[in-house]
């Protein structure tokens, strides 16, 4: 993400098909066809009779000369005439491949309808077709049978030191809630996120990567199905499979020093492990553990201040302790920490459950990031349960939560017995069932609602519609990490950020909550996702300020706020001169 002070540096990059000059607009040495098979300078027809001159262009377009908006009411048009949502996804994916600049106006135009088609869920459903539908390749294939072929595999796209902001990795192993989806899982969440990158915070989409790290699947179906596209043997673990993401970071650093590295959907047993080994020193970040954990917190603050109960007095009760349960309970205890708790307090205030039931510290099977959480065996001597496990409905009974999670993706597992026996220990029980899509979530909020007679603070996974209940309608928090990672990601490159800090994620999570009042009856606790540029923006300026407060901005921040709006990218036409 450039600046304007530096798009004269850029404007000299020999990399590109393309430069850009410091007005703004693409000098290109691109004539005829490739002009327009290249989606970010094809415009269609809406090139100028100047253009089309001087591009080769001429009897390669209709005549009629098109303005954006025209062109988006037609896509509008053509996209409302697909008859099911991965259609939708299709059309979109095609557009994108064709015109970049009228994909993105389309999904400005459109944000909220179409957020969930080129991202979660409907993404889901296109990662599972993604050999059978394989069209246009995106981005960077990375294959753990040729780590010597990483960087020519880089340096292939034509992209020079100073041209990438952001890379998205995954290597697909949990996809989504629908788990390892191979080599196209990886390629199609890294593009699906990138696409929100750029919708929702201005992230240049000429100056990002997708990037699938192919180690295999153990998806027995992808490995028998004749059309499926990636490496044909089980998932590489071990020395191995660390060795390849070692190759992968060094190389991409090497390469790309600006860049910050995204990791997206990566199993429990290297989500974290990956995180903690290169957070200090990369710029690197990984939205299953932090950007769920903050965008929770941002909601919880807003449910703290509505239930008079501060962050330091919470108990809370998470049901689904893999990575992104636990990177939620980090957060919170940090934020319990913040609040005068010191860590051991803080840590015993948050009661994980799990698939083996309440993770107790004489457990064989924990994990090592869920080890901090268990409770002492001492403590739970009397507990009861089904065999050796102490069930959600026993730690309710006996916590009396204020706040419950759900991160465990079991439709229904917060029962009426169970939320009835909370609300009963709690004035403002604080009940987060976030699990997506619908047929996962742990409870639906209009019976959350009416179990609790309306007294329940809720956030979900999902967008609902409002509810009303004795009067008062109640707008429901989506906990969506679209409010909250695109913006994190441009506050860190508008102020090229040594690493993200936990105080970004803290600076990024205020930042979010703040754009709510909670006060009146039934508000949300989180702002709608219907205008997610300016609540990136508000965001970004919070992380970039976070970030030059810790030293940890590599550029001098003297206008915050009109940085952060120059580095936004919109999509809108520029002029193409022949060079």
């Amino acid at each position: 993400m450039a600046t304007k002070s530096d798009k004269s540096e850029r404007s000299k990059s020999p990399h590109r098909d393309f430069t850009e000059n410091p007005a703004g607009g693409y000098v290109t040495a691109l004539r005829g066809l490739e002009i327009l098979n290249n989606s970010l300078l094809n415009k269609g027809a809406a090139f100028n009779g100047q253009e089309r001159t001087e591009l080769g262009l001429e009897g390669l377009i209709p005549p009629a000369v098109e303005t954006l908006g025209e062109q988006a009411r037609r896509a509008y048009t053509q996209y409302r005439a697909q008859p099911t949502d991965l259609l939708k996804n299709v059309y979109l994916s095609a557009l994108q491949d064709r015109n970049e600049v009228l994909f993105y106006r389309l999904l400005a135009d459109h944000l909220r309808e179409m957020l969930p088609i080129v991202y979660d869920p409907t993404v889901a459903q296109a990662i599972k077709t993604y050999s059978h539908e394989y069209r246009r390749p995106r981005g960077a294939y990375l294959s753990v049978d040729d780590v010597d072929g990483i960087e020519q595999a880089f340096r292939n796209l034509g992209l020079g030191p100073d041209d990438v902001d952001l890379i998205v990795a995954s290597d697909a192993e949990e996809i989504l809630g629908i788990g390892d989806w191979g080599v196209g899982g990886g390629a199609g969440i890294a593009a699906g996120k990138l696409a929100v990158y750029t919708a929702a915070a201005g992230i240049d989409p000429a100056r990002v990567i997708p990037v699938a790290l192919d180690v295999g699947t153990d998806n027995e179906g992808l490995l028998n199905d004749p059309l499926y596209v990636g490496n044909r043997h089980t998932r590489v673990r071990g020395g191995r499979y660390d060795d390849f993401i070692d190759a992968y970071v060094s190389t991409a650093t090497r390469l790309f020093p600006n860049a910050m590295l995204h990791w997206e959907d990566f199993g429990p047993s290297n989500a974290r492990r990956i995180l903690e080994k290169y957070t200090g020193q990369i710029p690197t970040f990984n939205d299953d553990m932090q950007g769920t954990g903050a965008i929770v917190l941002a909601a919880m603050m807003g449910a703290a201040r509505v239930s008079g109960t501060p962050m330091r007095d919470q108990r809370i009760v998470i049901f689904g302790a893999g990575t992104a349960g636990i990177g939620i309970a980090d957060q919170l205890r940090d934020a319990m920490v913040r609040d005068g708790l010191d860590r051991q307090t803080a840590t015993r205030r948050i009661w994980p459950v799990d698939k083996q039931g309440l993770l107790i510290d004489d457990m064989s099977d924990l994990r090592d990031f869920q080890v901090p959480y268990a409770r002492p065996a001492a403590e739970v001597a009397d507990w009861s349960g089904e065999g050796d496990e102490i069930d959600l409905g026993e730690v309710v009974d006996r916590v009396k939560p204020t706040m419950l999670l759900g991160t465990s993706t079991m439709h229904g597992a917060f029962t009426e017995k169970i939320v009835r026996a909370m609300a009963a220990g709690v004035d403002r029980p604080i009940i987060f069932p976030i699990s997506n899509p619908t047929e996962r979530i742990e409870a639906m909020p209009a019976d959350l609602i009416r179990w609790t007679d309306g007294r329940a603070l809720i956030a979900t996974g999902i967008p609902v519609a409002p509810i009303t209940h004795n009067g008062v309608t109640y707008a429901i928090a989506q906990a969506n990490n679209a409010l909250l990672y695109p913006g994190l990601g441009l506050g860190a490159v508008v102020s090229r950020a040594r690493r993200v800090s936990d105080g970004m994620l803290q600076a990024a999570a205020e930042a979010v909550g703040g754009l709510v009042d909670v006060s009146a009856p039934g508000a949300s606790l989180l702002p709608q996702v219907d205008n997610l540029r300016e609540v990136s923006a508000t965001v970004a300026v919070a992380v970039a300020e976070q970030a030059a407060k810790e030293n940890l901005a590599r550029v001098d921040l003297k206008e915050t706020i009109q940085q952060v709006q120059d580095a936004m990218w919109q999509p809108e036409y520029r002029p193409v001169r022949g060079a």
